[in-house]
């Protein structure tokens, strides 16, 4: 078991950085649609993360449960489940907020299918968090994510606390999934590997540069062809595989407590935390886009170019 908490540590601070160099400041973390498939798991990496000192667990219904099991976890964080009625009690004095509530993809379902089920349930958690906690970062992972941030963002705008610096679609498992089939199709260790991953975080608008890709590995036309299809349809490929029971809720818990993990030291004041994400930008001519940012105690720092 400890050798098990050594790794989950060492994978939520990407391998790189002393888990007790120093102390952490106290920062509550909101987790919205925590008895889900992804909150389940991505509520125990957040027990274990050593930036997390309080953790609400909040969903519609099973969150005492959870909530519970989790809290008997030997980490610092404070751990309490909330349902309905007590959403506001879960987000007050939050610095962080994770949405993974919201229907699975299902056989056959696309996106856009999706957007028709999770865009009201999307639009009352960010009512309750433009209430609640207003300056909290909000990181967005309910899909359609090309959808439910500009969504997130004009409800926020209404109630006048938008900041476009804390809103953030998390495109994280594109870039790990990148990162791992570009270093398992040219045999690299995948620790070392780094693989941009641009645009937005549905089908053809993943755009996984292998190009800038560290180590620099020769692919074919082919090869690239192969491995850019795979990243997009990634999502496509776990849900095949579930036979239909169920869609990419592991892998997206991990993308998600990597990137709460980078938003959260850039909180903290630590330098160069570059990560990526689906936010407000001028890059090009869409409003959102997914590119590399610099993340800082106010948020986004800095939307960096390709």
């Amino acid at each position: 078991m400890n050798a098990l908490l050594r790794c989950s540590k060492q994978v939520l601070q990407h391998g790189s950085r002393s888990f007790a160099s120093s102390p952490h400041p106290d920062r509550k973390v909101a987790l919205l649609g925590a008895a889900g498939g992804i909150g389940q798991p991505l509520g125990l990496l957040l027990k274990i993360s050593p930036y997390v000192s309080h953790l609400s667990l909040y969903d519609i219904a099973g969150t005492p449960g959870v909530a519970t099991d989790i809290s008997h976890i030997n980490s610092k964080a404070l751990c309490k489940g909330y349902t309905q009625d007590g959403i506001a009690e879960a987000l007050k004095g939050a610095d962080l907020v994770i949405i993974p509530a919201g229907v699975p993809r299902k056989p056959g379902m696309t996106r856009d299918d999706l957007f028709k089920i999770n865009a009201n349930i999307v639009k009352t958690l960010i009512t309750a968090c433009a209430q609640h906690c207003p300056g909290a970062m909000i990181n967005m992972i309910s899909n359609p994510v090309n959808s439910t941030v500009p969504i997130a963002a004009e409800i926020l705008k209404a109630a006048g606390v938008y900041d476009k610096k804390k809103l953030f679609g998390v495109t994280t498992l594109d870039v790990v999934r990148a990162k791992t089939f570009y270093a398992e199709k040219k045999g690299l260790n995948v620790a070392d590997v780094d693989v941009p991953v641009v645009g937005g975080h549905a089908g053809a608008t993943i755009l996984p540069l292998f190009s800038q890709a560290s180590p620099h590995a020769q692919l074919s036309d082919e090869e690239t062809d192969q491995l850019t299809k795979r990243t997009q349809d990634g999502g496509t490929e776990v849900v095949a595989a579930k036979a239909g029971k169920g869609s990419a809720t592991l892998s997206m818990a991990y993308a998600g407590a990597l990137f709460a993990d980078s938003c959260l030291r850039g909180l903290n004041g630590d330098s160069n935390v570059f990560d990526y994400s689906y936010v407000e930008s001028d890059i090009t001519d869409v409003p959102f886009f997914s590119s590399r940012v610099d993340l800082g105690p106010e948020g986004e720092r800095l939307c960096l170019a390709v």
